[in-house]
């Protein structure tokens, strides 16, 4: 593990993550299948997949639980994390990961559009949630990460929709984690900043965007996306068991 911390509640458990196959989801993947963890994830990018998993197997010797779906067609989201755990064991961690933020000004959202942007960023979460919820009570609780994002504290330009539905996670996590406490079910969300991705790089992270962030972070490094996903790891882990109902921002200091 080198010098990342070691959690010994996630080995052998099944850790479920939408939007696995590449950019954050990719970097969970990897963790937690170093964790000795059963990882299954769901993604509509089915090459990424299969190149994710050829490289655990190598890195780990074991091997991942894979779907291409889409998570914004509920039943089928639903029956994956059934049929993941039934094959992979009880369910330590559901982390709803999948997103799309595309840029939109205000004037081009239609109704048909503004659903399709709830359905991908916010409706998928709680849907997952749900079903995740329901078999985790079955043993003895677990817990859910939702990704949210320091968009929805800072509001920038030309994404309404994606913003609104990143403010509904955290408010959703604050709903769920009370309504689930019972079950010994914890819920909070991640907050990340501008994490350096593929998808990033290949569309918005310009060298002038890199240059006026690093003015406006404390910390004047790229956030790299193994750093968010070892604080996933810190939450889907029995070391974080009294924490619930709280949001993460992981961004440099930005915010």
């Amino acid at each position: 593990m080198g010098e990342c911390a070691n959690y010994p509640s996630l080995k052998g458990r099944c850790v479920f993550i939408t939007g696995g196959a590449t950019g954050i989801g990719a970097a969970m993947v990897e963790a937690f299948a170093l964790q000795g963890a059963m990882v299954a994830f769901v993604d509509l990018d089915g090459d990424s997949a299969d190149a994710l998993c050829s490289k655990v197997q190598n890195q780990t010797g074991t091997s991942l639980w894979f779907q291409k779906i889409d998570v914004t067609d509920v039943s089928v989201l639903q029956n994956a994390i059934r049929q993941a755990v039934k094959e992979l064991g009880p369910l330590q961690a559901l982390i709803n990961n999948a997103a799309n933020d595309n840029r939109h000004s205000p004037a081009e959202v239609t109704a048909d559009s503004w659903r399709d942007c709830m359905a991908i960023n916010l409706d998928a979460a709680f849907f997952a949630a749900q079903a995740g919820a329901e078999l985790m009570a079955k043993e003895s609780g677990g817990s859910i990460i939702n990704f949210s994002s320091i968009n929805a504290l800072l509001g920038p330009a030309n994404m309404p929709g994606y913003v609104t539905a990143k403010a509904g996670l955290v408010g959703m996590t604050k709903a769920l984690a009370r309504d689930y406490g019972e079950s010994e079910i914890r819920v909070n969300a991640i907050l990340p900043g501008w994490v350096v991705t593929e998808r990033q790089l290949d569309n918005w992270l310009t060298p002038e965007a890199e240059a006026d962030w690093m003015q406006q972070v404390a910390l004047k490094k790229r956030l790299q996306p193994s750093e968010v996903a070892n604080l996933a790891l810190f939450l889907a882990a029995d070391d974080s068991r009294m924490i619930t109902g709280q949001s993460f921002t992981i961004d440099g200091g930005r915010t």
